[in-house]
C-alpha cells in the first residue's frame, strides 16, 4: 500500500516536471517572439513580457516537486552523501516532516487566500497591454506548495520504507 501511494505521488511529480519542461520550451518561443518583434519590427508588446515572467515563475515553482522527487534539491551534501541510506531516509524523514511540510502548507494556506482575493476583484495587470488575469499566476502559488506536499509526502514514504528495510539499498542509490 505505501509503494503504491509512493509510486502514486512520483508519477504526479513527474508529471509536473514535464510539464515545467514543455513551458520551458513556451517560454524560449515567448522570448525569442519578444526579441524578433522588439529589434527587428521595432514592436513591444507588455503581454508577452508580462507572460514571460508568469511562464518562468511557473516553471520554477513547478519543478520543485519534480526536484523534491529526483533527489535534485539543495542541501548540504558534502555530509549526506556519505551517509547510508538508513541514516539519509532518517534525516529526509526529519526534512519532510519539521521543515518542508510545514513551510508549504503555509504557504498554500495564505497563498489561497491571496490567490482568491485576486480572482475576486478581478486583478489585472497595472499596465496597458499586459494580462488580464493576474489571479492565475497567483493561484499557482498554492497550487505548487500543494504539490510540493505531495512530493514531500512521497520523499516520506521512501524513507519510511527504506527504515523498514523493504528496500535494497541499492535501489535506493536508484530511484
Amino acid at each position: 500500500m505505501l509503494l503504491r501511494l509512493e509510486r502514486w505521488t512520483n508519477n504526479f511529480s513527474d508529471l509536473l516536471g514535464r510539464i515545467a519542461a514543455l513551458l520551458f520550451l513556451l517560454l524560449l518561443l515567448n522570448v525569442f517572439y519578444d526579441v524578433v518583434a522588439r529589434y527587428l519590427f521595432n514592436s513591444v508588446s507588455i503581454g508577452m513580457q508580462e507572460l514571460e515572467w508568469h511562464l518562468y515563475a511557473s516553471i520554477f515553482l513547478l519543478g520543485i516537486p519534480y526536484a523534491i522527487r529526483t533527489d535534485s534539491h539543495v542541501r548540504v551534501d558534502i555530509f549526506y552523501d556519505r551517509l547510508g541510506a538508513r541514516r539519509k531516509a532518517l534525516i529526509d524523514l526529519c526534512g519532510v516532516i519539521f521543515l518542508l511540510l510545514p513551510f508549504v502548507l503555509l504557504v498554500a494556506w495564505y497563498g489561497s487566500s491571496f490567490a482568491f482575493e485576486s480572482w475576486s476583484l478581478g486583478e489585472r495587470s497595472g499596465d496597458p497591454g499586459g494580462l488580464s488575469y493576474r489571479w492565475v499566476i497567483k493561484a499557482v502559488i498554492p497550487f505548487a506548495c500543494l504539490s510540493m506536499a505531495v512530493a514531500g509526502v512521497g520523499m516520506l514514504l521512501r524513507s519510511l520504507t527504506i527504515l523498514r528495510g523493504a528496500v535494497a539499498s541499492d535501489e535506493t542509490e536508484t530511484s
